[in-house]
């Protein structure tokens, strides 16, 4: 009976078993969850199309808006459009911040990913993505502080809980992959796009990069490092061409993105629109099949910046057409195609459709896109709960965690006798400057989650009214002349007058034969750097533009008219040779004075013509312009006057494709400031920025100098609570501020000189060193000790000192450990961060502190291109920057 029972168990398991292997079976290979990841990844590509592989590789900004069957084919994914823009608008714009609440993105996701689960032939899942530099760039999102003021914190475990909770911010409205950060090198200060760095240094940009990425990569949020390798060429131009060595980039250019693929395991990125040694980064087999994918072992996607596939094409010219550029990227290791719209795709598409690409480069690019998609688990939980969407966007805590954020960033550059903090019960506040309102978030920034300006921040601080008067001064530009407005631009055609001249362009320099083509231009206010007028039609470099019709004149009186641009140029009005620059030199502005009548039509003529492309060109006149600030100025200096102490914040304009010549401050703010500092009254000047700034025409004159960077949404706050000593500031330079330009680029890790580092007329030293920062207390260092001062290479040993508070406030230190190689077989830097520590105090308390010297802060790269460590002495050094060092001693390494 037993053994009966016994044999009937058995027989049902078995029966059980060999049910469950058929329901199995009856599950295709790639939607197999129980399949490895690369046995799923290798059946899916078995059965794709050709078409069907190359959506895998396309990626757009957009929706289903447009028509779900343009998509029947998959796509790699969309940046979501923003509510209440068409797609299309949304594509020219490039500009994604919006998307409705986090509740309807997450809705929208959602429905986009079941059109292309259940109604496409292979259920494909996308990856929905979007940038979050430093907040998510969606409305009611978090904007924290800009990336350069995150890495001024020196703080990797606050930067950690940042990213922290912009990755859930990220994930809960269903984006799976983030277009950030930025890891690139800011050597040149003049570059636009220093504010969305980590700054100068590629250890401190290694540690800040590792603490925001790994949180994203492990919440399943793909980061996208960029831009790979360097974005930033001679002059501190954006994009510019690089012609780095090995060692250089060994050494300085690759090791935040190196440690950030290795340790944190970041599963994407972006290529730099430039050339490296003479090849497009997005086309380049060295750097990405070579060095990223064997030499490193990157596992993840590489995808291109945004249209820089065929920049091969158009601005690298080293392919014929884009699809040439196409076929030379896949074969070189770009994985995804990312551009700006849906009908860019047969541009690139040519180059599959002819067998243009070798189909095992093809395949390699989409194997990795699966491979992302499978890990991230799409295919079996492809959709977001809608409800955490609003349980974790733009919450109280992340809102209290921007402002911590923001007081830990904010530098305090100078603090003559004792200015700051200012005193509670003042009675009378002067705040001057737009910068003071306007509460900038910075560069790759959403529209912010109510954003507090510096002087809401303050006027929440003192509560009173009538203590903070407000007074706007000069702004941030001091434009003379402004483009001639349409309006005031038409052109007779049949008889009748219509909005916008004529516009005749010829293919040839002399404004000779028929024109290739003729267009009406609503403005004469061009910028042709990269192309010509129509890349289609006319030659970039030999050109002529006749263009005709009237102007309006809006106001009776002498004003002055003319052209801003690159020559030649000539200017008729009624016949009458005004301007005549019929010549090639430089860019120039001229202008001269005519006497419009109000509502007075006046014939025009413009000619212009180039030969060597890269054209500014502007019709411009001083109607309706002030001509200067002097009131706006006067009446910031009247409250000042009447004041007690006056706070000028000031700000310079920069971001992407937006580098600087001048560090100065813009417009007529340097004046501003010296006007403000002339009343006698103490002064205290506010900096808005993401980059380095020049002083020496004002420095001196003012009693304390704020950094606050770009503060996010509690910016305001947090800079009233420095101001006011509810914060002692602590934030340290992650970039070092010239004197003047003509030192740049000027960085604190160069390598010694064979001579002096001096100009004949200028001190090689900078104006505020990396790592620089006051505070409202002060520290002591002392006793250091190293535990094993001499050991073999390989092993590591301890570095012990105590710090004391010895100031009258609690407060934050930035302890900076840095070596110095002092006997070395190839040339190496003067100095090296190796380690830093942000440590709280209390007034009068000390604190011992350790750095741990592992055999990675000894490695170097030898004469033969081998890391590795060599025997000899080196200079341990900390310090309170890299020009600030408190003590010091001598570790000996041995074979």
């Amino acid at each position: 009976m037993k053994t009966r029972k016994l044999r009937i168990v058995v027989f049902c398991l078995l029966l059980i078993s060999v049910l469950n292997s058929c329901k199995k079976d009856k599950i295709e290979g790639y939607k197999n969850p129980e399949l490895s990841i690369e046995e799923r990844v290798e059946d899916l590509l078995e059965r794709m199309t050709l078409e069907e592989k190359f959506w895998q590789m396309y990626m757009i900004p957009g929706d289903l808006t447009d028509g779900k069957e343009k998509y029947k084919h998959g796509i790699f994914g969309f940046q979501v459009a923003t509510k209440g823009k068409s797609a299309n608008e949304a594509e020219q714009l490039l500009d994604y911040r919006g998307g409705g609440t986090a509740v309807e993105t997450a809705e929208k996701i959602n429905e986009i990913q079941k059109y292309f689960i259940e109604e496409t032939r292979l259920g494909i899942p996308i990856i929905p993505f979007d940038e979050a530099l430093h907040g998510l760039v969606r409305d009611g999102a978090t904007a924290f502080p800009q990336s350069i003021a995150l890495a001024a914190s020196w703080d990797t475990a606050m930067v950690s809980r940042v990213a922290h909770a912009i990755a859930m911010e990220t994930k809960t409205r269903g984006i799976r992959q983030i277009l950030s950060p930025v890891l690139n090198i800011a050597r040149d200060v003049r570059w636009g796009r220093t504010e969305e760095s980590y700054g100068e240094d590629p250890f401190l940009t290694s540690q800040m990069g590792l603490s925001f990425i790994s949180n994203f990569e492990k919440l399943g949020v793909y980061t996208t490092p960029k831009h790979f390798v360097a974005n930033v060429g001679d002059g501190g131009r954006d994009s510019y061409p690089i012609h780095y060595n090995e060692r250089l980039l060994e050494e300085i250019y690759f090791p935040a993105f190196k440690a950030v693929f290795q340790q944190a395991k970041a599963w994407s990125v972006m290529t730099s629109y430039n050339s490296l040694d003479g090849r497009p980064c997005t086309a380049n087999n060295w750097l990405l099949n070579q060095k990223l994918k064997k030499d490193w072992g990157f596992d993840g996607f590489v995808i291109s910046d945004a249209g820089a596939t065929g920049g091969a094409n158009v601005l690298h010219y080293t392919a014929k057409n884009y699809a040439e550029s196409t076929q030379q990227a896949v074969e070189g290791g770009l994985d995804v195609i990312f551009q700006t719209a849906y009908e860019h795709y047969p541009l690139f598409y040519e180059a599959f459709e002819k067998g243009m690409i070798d189909q095992r480069a093809i395949d390699e690019g989409v194997r990795r896109v699966l491979r992302a998609k499978f890990k991230l688990g799409l295919f079996e939980d492809p959709y977001i709960g809608v409800a955490d969407a609003e349980r974790w966007n733009g919450t109280a805590k992340n809102r209290a965690l921007a402002k911590e954020a923001a007081l830990k960033s904010i530098v305090l550059l100078k603090n003559n006798s004792q200015t700051l903090p200012l005193n509670k019960s003042i009675k009378r506040l002067a705040i001057i400057g737009v910068d003071a309102e306007e509460a900038r978030l910075g560069g790759y920034s959403g529209p912010g989650n109510q954003p507090v300006s510096i002087l809401k921040g303050i006027e929440n601080k003192l509560g009173a009214e009538g203590i903070v008067r407000y007074a706007p001064g000069c702004g941030r530009s001091a434009e003379l002349f402004v483009p001639v407005p349409a309006e005031n631009l038409m052109h007779i055609e049949e008889g009748k007058k219509v909005a916008g001249l004529k516009g005749e362009y010829y293919n040839n320099s002399k404004l000779e034969g028929e024109p290739a083509m003729t267009r009406i231009d609503s403005q004469v206010n061009f910028r042709w750097t990269l192309f010509s007028p129509d890349p289609d039609k006319i030659d970039y470099d030999c050109y002529s533009v006749r263009w005709t019709g009237q102007l309006l004149a809006p106001k009776s009186g002498n004003f002055n008219i003319g052209i801003e641009g690159d020559d030649g140029y000539r200017l008729y009005i009624n016949d009458e040779l005004v301007i005549d620059n019929w010549r090639k030199q430089t860019v120039q502005q001229l202008t001269e004075e005519y006497h419009f009548e109000a509502g007075k039509t006046y014939d025009l003529k413009l000619e212009f013509f180039e030969t060597v492309g890269n054209v500014w060109f502007k019709l411009i006149w001083d109607v309706d312009v002030e001509k200067n600030t002097d009131k706006a100025i006067a009446e910031a200096v009247a409250l000042a006057q009447n004041s007690d102490v006056s706070i000028v914040a000031v700000g310079i304009e920069e971001g992407e494709f937006r580098d600087r010549a001048y560090l100065s401050l813009p417009g007529r703010q340097e004046e501003l400031i010296q006007r403000v500092a002339a009343t006698g009254k103490p002064v205290v000047v506010v900096l808005v920025g993401g980059s380095a700034i020049t002083m020496n025409n004002w420095l001196d004159q003012v009693d304390a100098v704020l950094d606050v960077w770009y503060p996010g949404d509690a910016g305001g706050d947090a800079v009233a609570d420095v101001l006011f000593g509810d914060y002692n500031p602590a934030g340290r330079l992650p970039i070092t501020f010239p004197v003047h330009e003509a030192q740049l680029p000027l960085y604190y890790n160069h390598k010694p000189t064979g001579r002096g580092d001096d100009y004949n007329n200028l001190t090689g030293k900078p104006l505020f060193p990396f790592g620089y920062g006051l505070s409202y207390t002060n520290f002591s260092y002392g006793d250091l000790v190293i535990d094993s001062p001499t050991i073999q290479a390989g092993e590591s040993t301890f570095v012990r000192f105590k710090l004391t508070n010895v100031g009258d406030y609690d407060g934050d230190e930035v302890v900076q450990l840095y070596l110095k190689d002092l006997y070395a077989s190839v040339v190496r830097p003067v100095i090296e961060l190796k380690g830093f520590q942000r440590v709280h105090l209390k007034k009068g308390e000390t604190k011992e502190l350790i750095f741990e010297i592992t055999p990675d802060l000894l490695t170097m790269l030898d004469e033969q291109m081998e890391w590795g460590i060599e025997p000899g002495d080196f200079k341990v050094m900390i310090g309170a920057s890299s020009n600030d060092i408190r003590t010091r001693g001598v570790l000996t390494v041995t074979d």
